[in-house]
């Protein structure tokens, strides 16, 4: 087993280290900023990095600064980093953050250890069956819609409770919470309670569902505040990542549409 420090590809990134060191560094004056404004422990909230369209390199150097949590929306991304990074002598924490397709489900269950977008039953049954393939206990997260756009995933909130006892009872998956995109329009603060209110309800019948991801690079600090448990922050840490456009051109990242930034 190697380590992050000792390994060749982070002895020639001292560049991109300083970055990410900074990034981070900010990042959690944030969220210890929004804590003490609301009177909670920051020991209480996971830093979910979300490192997708970035190289594993980024994923090893952040692992080197402590965070043991990354995110990925992608599955063939997110599987060959979690092969690459295997290698570490403790393994960073996978968290499939993004939509998720029935037919990439077993390969998701093989190394995430929490999905955060379980949205649908069929979905739960493509994990289901892929964590006991893999011999694993996958966590699941039931993503909800907040704004009712079905691009955007999530299930309604009159859904909750079947979709629930549906994980609870699928062999090889455990029912962890809920997470939730913000609406494009319109403050995230007021959803956000609209989602702890929906987390309460659920823990009244699973009380061990008591996590609950919300906020991003734009929003954790109404995140915080309304009790969330995992922030997937992405750009705030790494930068904003570039795209090309259709014409060929190249654009950054703007609003997400699956929970990921």
């Amino acid at each position: 087993m190697t380590t992050t420090a000792d390994h060749p590809t982070a002895l020639r990134a001292a560049p991109r280290r300083a970055e990410l060191e900074a990034g981070l560094r900010a990042v959690t004056a944030r969220i210890k900023a929004a804590a003490a404004a609301c009177a909670r422990d920051p020991r209480d909230i996971t830093l979910v990095a979300v490192t997708k369209t970035w190289p594993a390199s980024d994923a090893r150097l952040l692992h080197g600064l402590g965070v043991g949590h990354m995110g990925e929306n992608h599955d063939r991304e997110a599987a060959a980093k979690a092969a690459e990074l295997a290698d570490l002598a403790e393994p960073p924490q996978w968290h499939f953050v993004g939509s998720l397709q029935r037919n990439k489900a077993a390969s998701v269950a093989r190394y995430a250890g929490l999905v955060h977008s379980v949205d649908r039953p069929g979905l739960v049954t493509a994990l289901s069956r892929g964590a006991q393939k893999a011999g694993r206990t996958v966590s699941c997260l039931l993503q909800v819609s907040l704004d009712g756009d079905p691009r955007r995933g999530g299930v309604p909130a009159e859904g909750i409770e079947a979709l629930a006892e549906a994980v609870a009872d699928a062999p090889g998956l455990r029912l962890s919470g809920v997470m939730a995109v913000a609406p494009l329009t319109g403050p995230a603060g007021p959803a956000f309670a609209r989602l702890a209110s929906l987390a309460d309800r659920l823990r009244t019948d699973h009380p061990q569902a008591t996590t609950v991801s919300a906020g991003m690079s734009g929003d954790l600090e109404e995140a915080v505040a309304a009790g969330a448990t995992h922030l997937r922050v992405g750009s705030a840490l790494l930068g904003h990542r570039t795209y090309p456009a259709p014409t060929g051109a190249h654009r950054t990242h703007g609003a997400p549409l699956d929970g990921a930034a």
